[in-house]
């Protein structure tokens, strides 16, 4: 949890407006303001019906069925990623909210890896120097299968090392019994299976490629076998980001997320893709954020290839720094749908990197209106873009 006197706000209040503007720089937007589809066919099962077929190891896990749910009523088109954002109560002992980022409807590691992005973005920008992110990987169903079959033998072995009240569980949820076990210390925990060691070639595949955003980025990570939730609700990666408490040295959790294709999926009756992030947040003084106004971005960001798309989130989180408004298409692949994109939002600019400039360090800046382009290196970005005045529709009257 964040707590107030480690960061620089004085409120709740004060450190949700920040973030949620950070949020929305990438795209997120009030999940309230998702407009509901009246094309459905069915409608999804109700979240108490869901419940019943789950098994939660985590508390903060049952809020996902009700935003699940929602998203999946939500209207959008095929194969289109939504951003939204939610502030939800927190079940802990302490009073906390949750500032929760969801991407709908993608299935790529890039939206993990936006997520911790933007996730690490907001921790840092609290004031939080001193951060570690954990990172664990379930695999898909047949995996996880695989692995909680041997989470269940392994609590067998030592089950006499487990507290009675506790026991009961390790029958019917074994990975919920370890969560437990991980969060009192156990000892029997350091040898317990890792959930890593029963990924498949692809699975493997999919988790380096995830890993590659990372490093391209420059976000350092640690593999943690202890980064765990319910098999119900998680499919593929999972992630902390942690602190340590200066005065216990203890690990202390500050966000936690990770793919709930699972949940998503039981309510769209077919295979969809979700993402989350929630930044868990003491209550202290006020808690309704602030609503800031946003200019229009007056440039669109386009990648082709795949280093390009590794190299896109640096960049764009380099204009967020140097505060350069610009839309982003980071869930596209191909070009055609981003430039599709630009035209709909109508930006007099566009920035294209492509492959020959992600080896290059370089991207194009293209004037809509003449069609014409310039190579810009990308240290000399951002006062490029300051000294043109290009960051926001000049229809606007505004400047940077």
């Amino acid at each position: 949890m964040l707590r107030i006197r480690d960061t620089r706000h004085s409120s709740t209040a004060s450190l949700l407006s920040d973030a949620i503007q950070i949020a929305e720089y990438y795209g997120f937007v009030p999940m309230e303001n998702l407009r509901r589809s009246e094309n459905m066919q069915k409608k999804p099962p109700t979240a108490a019906e869901i419940d019943e077929l789950l098994n939660f190891a985590r508390k903060d896990e049952r809020s996902l069925t009700a935003v699940a749910r929602k998203a999946v009523m939500t209207a959008r088109e095929l194969g289109e990623a939504t951003f939204a954002w939610r502030i939800a109560q927190s079940a802990g002992a302490l009073p906390s909210i949750t500032l929760e980022l969801h991407v709908f409807g993608h299935g790529s590691a890039m939206a993990e890896a936006l997520l911790i992005v933007v996730g690490n973005a907001i921790v840092q920008n609290a004031g939080i120097q001193q951060r570690t992110l954990y990172l664990n990987n379930l695999g898909s169903s047949e995996s996880s299968g695989r692995y909680v079959r041997d989470v269940q033998q392994y609590l067998r072995k030592h089950i006499e090392s487990i507290s009675p009240t506790l026991r009961p569980r390790a029958a019917v949820d074994p990975l919920g019994t370890l969560v437990q076990l991980i969060d009192r210390g156990h000892p029997a925990i350091a040898r317990a299976p890792q959930a890593t060691e029963y990924l498949t070639e692809d699975e493997r595949r999919r988790f380096w490629e995830f890993l590659e955003y990372l490093e391209v980025f420059g976000l350092p990570y640690e593999l943690s076998g202890h980064v765990l939730g319910s098999r119900d609700v998680w499919s593929h990666a999972l992630y902390e980001i942690a602190t340590t408490d200066p005065e216990t040295q203890a690990r202390l959790p500050l966000a936690f997320g990770g793919r709930y294709d699972p949940v998503i999926s039981r309510f769209a009756r077919r295979p969809e893709g979700a993402a989350m992030i929630g930044i868990n947040v003491e209550v202290r003084g006020g808690t309704r954020p602030k609503k800031a106004s946003r200019p229009s971005p007056g440039i669109f960001f386009a990648h082709l290839g795949r280093e390009a798309r590794r190299r896109a989130l640096g960049v764009i989180e380099s204009l967020r720094g140097a505060e350069i408004p610009v839309h982003q298409s980071l869930t596209y692949e191909r070009l055609g749908e981003q430039m599709a994109a630009a035209r709909k939002l109508a930006v007099p600019y566009i920035l294209i990197m492509g492959h020959k400039e992600a080896v290059e360090n370089a991207i194009l800046v293209r004037e809509v209106a003449t069609n014409s382009q310039e190579s810009v290196p990308l240290e000399d970005l951002t006062n490029y873009l300051k000294r043109r005045r290009m960051g926001i529709k000049q229809a606007l009257g505004a400047t940077l």
